[in-house]
């Protein structure tokens, strides 16, 4: 099975059983395991923009654990059967395959949305902002052509929500609009303060993740997290500005570090000022609703019920029209 130049014919969301499979596949899990006689066999994981595959390798299963790397891509040469009421590819051959010959759209799910149009709108919602100091640090960020490439592109997760190209950008426009609604409902908020903290609060996800062909967390996103790299992406910024005041540096930095809500959560602090407290539930709204949405368009699609979600332990009802 030659590595020649190569177009992608068969996505992951499209197999059925029965049928033959030759295609490339980024692949983002691999696992060697024994079989009763002592012989190796290999799990995979096979992933498009489409969604994944599990597969299966019975024969040859070392050579080609060697050669195939996690998060990089994988020719595949198989067939399609069913196992446990699961499709699943029972592989025949495996090769690595050029990543350079690879786009990465093809691989990676993107935002459906425009992103030149959310990253315009969240730059005018900043504009918005009266407090000198806050708006001058969002304009710093803003500034930064390199670095807003990357937050146009980044994802906000590698699963359960905003998981694709575009999803941190699309995330952040989603919670900034959702502060400005809700400061504007309670009396004594600080409006300036959520809605900068609303556009920061996950801006270390830039270099959390490492998104080629695969979604998966850069070793500093393993090793530090986004929200100690996304503190000192502040600090960076701030430094920048002439006199900003330490209390709203503080309380600014005090939103980001603890809008997680717990620490079990990954927070360093729980939300102890009532911004805080709102971007936390903020968060939670929008993270839960696009991750439910998501299940629901890609489990049991057409159905009124879709499949058991095992981190939420429900079931979830959706009539589409």
């Amino acid at each position: 099975m030659e590595n020649k130049s190569f177009v992608k014919h068969r996505f992951a969301g499209e197999l059925k059983a029965g049928e033959a499979v030759d295609d490339v596949f980024a692949l983002t899990d691999k696992a060697l395991g024994k079989k009763r006689d002592g012989t190796s066999y290999l799990s995979l994981t096979l992933t498009d923009r489409t969604g994944s595959v599990k597969a299966v390798m019975w024969e040859d299963a070392d050579r080609a654990a060697a050669e195939i790397r996690k998060g990089g891509l994988v020719r595949i040469r198989g067939s399609v059967s069913e196992y446990q009421e699961q499709l699943q590819v029972v592989v025949k051959d495996a090769l690595p395959f050029p990543e350079e010959k690879g786009d990465p759209e093809v691989f990676l799910p993107k935002t459906r949305r425009n992103i030149d149009v959310m990253f315009e709108r969240l730059v005018r919602l900043s504009k918005s902002l009266e407090d000198v100091h806050l708006k001058a640090l969002l304009a710093a960020f803003f500034e930064d052509a390199t670095l807003m490439e990357a937050f146009k592109k980044a994802p906000a997760a590698k699963m359960m929500h905003h998981a694709y190209l575009g999803g941190l950008l699309e995330h952040t426009l989603s919670m900034a609009l959702l502060s400005d609604a809700v400061a504007g409902h309670y009396g004594g908020i600080d409006r300036d303060l959520l809605l900068a903290g609303a556009v920061l609060h996950d801006i270390g996800k830039i270099r959390e993740f490492v998104y080629h062909h695969v979604i998966d967390y850069s070793d500093a996103g393993r090793l530090l997290g986004h929200i100690l790299m996304g503190i000192r992406m502040i600090d960076e910024k701030m430094a920048e500005i002439k006199d900003f005041p330490a209390e709203k540096a503080m309380l600014l930095k005090h939103l980001v570090l603890s809008h997680h809500g717990n620490r079990e959560y990954g927070s360093p602090e729980v939300p102890k000022t009532m911004e805080a407290v709102l971007l936390h539930y903020i968060d939670e709204i929008d993270s839960k609703i696009n991750g439910i949405r998501e299940y629901m368009e890609s489990n049991n699609p057409g159905e009124p019920w879709t499949a058991y979600h095992r981190v939420l332990e429900r079931h979830f009802f959706w009539k589409k029209d």
